[in-house]
């Protein structure tokens, strides 16, 4: 406390000029203060201003170019796709048709080679059974002589 006291007691001031004193002091204070915050504005906020203007111009310019290169990448996105399955389509039916042909073609060659092995059977069968009657031929000229070789035989 006593300190306190002490201290108080020094900052007495004696005459004027107290703790408000208004004299000159107030207005140079003012001037300087205004002096101050115009200096400011002129030396240091008028270009970062102009500075974050540039870049706020930039930035937006990129980015209206860059939402119209997006729009066009999206337009061409589509137009290939769009050609894509047209081509798509195309190929399919392409195959389907190219089926188609092959197996009509093969229905024809299977019908070609069917009639080729009918006509080759029936001309191997006509050939067997031609050699069927020689040989009965034959076999009924042997037995005939085999029976007359056992009668002559058989009568001696």
């Amino acid at each position: 406390m006593i300190n306190l006291s002490i201290l108080i007691s020094s900052s007495e001031v004696s005459g004027p000029g107290g703790l408000f004193d208004f004299n000159l002091t107030l207005p140079l204070v003012a001037i300087q203060f205004v002096l101050l915050t115009v200096l400011l504005n002129v030396i240091l906020y008028n270009p970062l201003l102009t500075v974050i203007e540039e870049r706020k111009e930039y930035i937006l310019t990129n980015l209206s170019k860059a939402s119209e290169l997006l729009a066009e990448a999206n337009k061409l996105t589509e137009k290939y796709e769009q050609e894509l399955n047209n081509v798509r389509k195309e190929a399919q039916s392409e195959i389907t048709n190219s089926q188609k042909i092959h197996k009509e073609i093969l229905e024809i060659e299977l019908d070609i080679s069917q009639k080729y092995i009918d006509n080759l059977l029936d001309t191997i069968q006509k050939d067997l059974l031609a050699k069927k009657n020689m040989a009965l031929n034959s076999l009924d000229e042997i037995v005939q002589s085999l029976c007359v070789d056992i009668e002559t035989r058989l009568s001696i």
